[in-house]
């Protein structure tokens, strides 16, 4: 039922092959947020300070994987993809070595520069409310979680590059079989981490916080394997080969052209969400912190269907654009961004009549303001979800056609023009100068600037196909 095939990509319905695909992605995706929401679950009943740190952590976390992960993890799964398409199986295998070797430079060089800069990068986080109840040991508690996942970074960048490679070749089971098993080892070790075990007399104390960021590291760590085991054992007739295992940096070039705007667009997120992490501590202190933590791990589940699909259409598009299927790859966007919509708007009318319920299951340690704040905030998000779901959906569309640019600048709107101005001049952060809604402003911040996003996005995306986008982009695949 779930086995797709090269010709089934690119000859198939497309709406099949998408959805065949997103199959895995989805539970794949749905494994690695539940990683996250375990994290939440566990560190929500060890105190208040472990949940706002993670919030403060978050931003950190996301900016340091936008400036290393995306750039080896897309660029191989799309250069990959186009490859296979054109049956050019050299270049994919030369695709996946250089994603390999650019995830293993950039997880070192990002890893070093985190780990021995932690404390004070979110110490600049705080400047903005030094004396704030709670600070001082969430701050802490964020310092010890982002130097644990900084030395393991390495080992997640391999994993998920080895992902993406899978994904070119149309394997999306593979992904999703390292990631279930990456989970299950997160959460089996996750308490025993977090509050220690007694086995036979001897007793383990647990390691708090930095328990939680450990079974992460060691899940991935085991997922990975499993993909190395696949390679190795000549997966697809051999996705890597001696004779294509060398550095060319006209690769890299290339590698860092179709993976870099990906990252940018990522980065341009992360540091707009620094920002505003900073205004909410500023106005709501660490209540405000613990409701961003929640809001994200919410949002991140409801949003698995629309990034499994925007995993699957890259592909898909990748793949058809390569064989010359322009008006397949067409399809797949809109049929997608359609269906991502409807699925995620049922999902927001769920989340906002039941908020209370959200907060009892994962954070039910949240002092009375946090939870008020919480409560806020999943609702505002639940607005904007139809949104999320079209916005990833175009972003796939020009994506896969290596027009990963539109995406980048489609963010850098949608965060510094829509999301960060919102935030700051309806927070009242600013005093005079602000119109002073508060918190709520930056909760508003977020989903206005995901409207934006989508509506923009469509429209450019007819715009460009219009003038034949999709063509240029097969011509190019093919030469």
């Amino acid at each position: 039922m779930f086995d797709l095939s090269p010709d089934d990509i690119t000859e198939g319905p497309v709406l099949r092959a998408m959805l065949v695909l997103a199959a895995p992605l989805l539970v794949q995706n749905l494994v690695q947020v539940v990683q996250q929401v375990v994290d939440l679950f566990w560190l929500g009943r060890l105190s208040d300070a472990a949940v706002s740190a993670i919030g403060l952590t978050l931003p950190l976390i996301t900016l340091l994987f936008a400036l290393t992960v995306y750039v080896p993890l897309v660029g191989t799964q799309i250069l990959v993809s186009q490859r296979v398409g054109t049956d050019d199986v050299v270049g994919a295998r030369r695709a996946m070595f250089t994603g390999l070797f650019v995830a293993s430079v950039s997880a070192v060089v990002g890893g070093a520069v985190v780990f021995f800069g932690a404390r004070p990068m979110l110490e600049t986080l705080t400047l903005v409310r030094p004396s704030a109840s709670g600070e001082a040991a969430a701050l802490e508690l964020a310092a010890t979680y982002v130097r644990v996942t900084a030395l393991g970074l390495p080992l997640l960048l391999l994993s998920d590059t080895t992902e993406g490679a899978f994904l070119g070749w149309g394997d999306s089971k593979t992904a999703m079989r390292m990631n279930v098993i990456a989970v299950v080892v997160n959460v089996v070790l996750d308490p025993v981490l977090i509050f220690g075990v007694t086995l036979g007399g001897v007793e383990f104390a647990g390691l708090g916080i930095a328990g939680a960021a450990l079974a992460t590291v060691v899940g991935y760590t085991v997922g990975g394997s499993y993909g190395y085991v696949r390679v190795a054992r000549g997966a697809h007739g051999g996705m890597l080969s001696r004779a294509t295992a060398t550095v060319d940096w006209g690769e890299v070039r290339e590698m860092f052209d179709v993976g870099g705007p990906i990252a940018g667009q990522n980065v341009v997120k992360q540091v707009a969400d620094v920002l505003l992490v900073t205004v909410a501590f500023a106005v709501g202190g660490a209540p405000a912190l613990a409701a961003w933590a929640v809001g994200f791990r919410v949002a991140s589940l409801a949003v698995i269907p629309a990034t499994g699909m925007q995993q699957a259409a890259q592909s898909v598009i990748g793949q058809n654009l390569g064989a010359g299927y322009v008006g397949r790859a067409h399809r797949a966007t809109w049929q997608g961004a359609i269906l991502a919509a409807v699925g995620l708007g049922v999902l927001g009318v769920v989340q906002w009549f039941l908020p209370g319920l959200i907060i009892e299951t994962f954070a039910p340690t949240l002092s009375a303001r946090g939870s008020e704040f919480t409560a806020l905030y999943l609702r505002i998000l639940a607005v904007g979800y139809p949104a999320m779901g079209a916005m990833y959906l175009f972003q796939a569309g020009f994506n896969g056609a290596s027009r990963t640019r539109t995406s980048f600048v489609a963010s850098l709107g949608q965060h510094w023009g829509v999301r960060v101005p919102v935030a700051v001049l309806g927070s009242g952060v600013l005093g005079t100068l602000a119109v002073g809604f508060g918190i709520a402003a930056v909760f508003w911040a977020v989903t206005l600037s995901n409207v934006a996003a989508a509506v923009g996005l469509g429209l450019y995306y007819y715009y460009s196909t219009e003038r034949g986008m999709l063509d240029r982009a097969a011509e190019a695949a093919a030469a």
